[in-house]
């Protein structure tokens, strides 16, 4: 049985590995973190994503992550884990089961998939796109150490997405991307902006 983690323990946990990483990389330069500062919060086990402000939870949504497990290769279809910023966000104004591909927008609807055991014929990316960026190099961010494997999330396309299979929520079954309802993210598309932070924990 899946245990049930303490929301706020996972919140101190991230925001000491936002502060760790801080007095270590430039790569954080310019990105506020303080107590009033919003940030997400992705938890793998859980298959929530929360939005943290001045260190409480301010929504909380069920996701979706891969099912592949965690993971950073190029291929490897898992989500990765660490500390990731919000490069870019598609679709503002898009209506509700846009799809999207290649981040741009088809201009056609798809039905959402509420019912179970109802599957996409076309699996789709729908109505909003947050793009994220790695910001730990070496983890989540240009290539492993002997150079070899692709290992950026920025590369390899991971965002957090609508979802055209709504029913799935709650469970590991996407392609290494963080899925949500498309109510939910057009939600959560209106209350972060580029450079809001990512966290994501197993």
């Amino acid at each position: 049985m899946k245990s049930s983690l303490n929301p706020r323990l996972s919140i101190e946990k991230a925001i000491q590995q936002i502060e760790v990483f801080r007095s270590k990389s430039k790569e954080i330069d310019g990105i506020e973190v303080s107590a009033s500062y919003v940030f997400l919060l992705v938890s793998v086990s859980e298959q929530n994503l929360l939005l943290i402000k001045g260190n409480k939870v301010i929504d909380k949504y069920p996701i979706s992550t891969a099912l592949n497990g965690v993971g950073n290769k190029e291929n490897s279809g898992k989500t990765p884990l660490g500390i990731h910023r919000i490069a870019e966000k598609i679709g503002a104004d898009a209506p509700l089961g846009t799809v999207f591909k290649a981040r741009v927008s088809t201009h056609e609807t798809t039905p959402i998939l509420l019912t179970n055991e109802e599957y996409s014929s076309i699996d789709a990316i729908t109505t909003r796109v947050l793009w994220l960026d790695g910001l730990e190099t070496g983890k989540n961010k240009g290539y492993s150490e002997d150079g070899q494997t692709l290992i950026d999330s920025y590369q390899r396309y991971i965002y957090i997405h609508g979802t055209d299979e709504e029913w799935r929520l709650g469970k590991p079954v996407s392609h290494g991307c963080i899925r949500m309802s498309n109510h939910a993210i057009t939600k959560l598309y209106d209350k972060v902006w580029v450079n809001t932070l990512v966290v994501i924990i197993e």
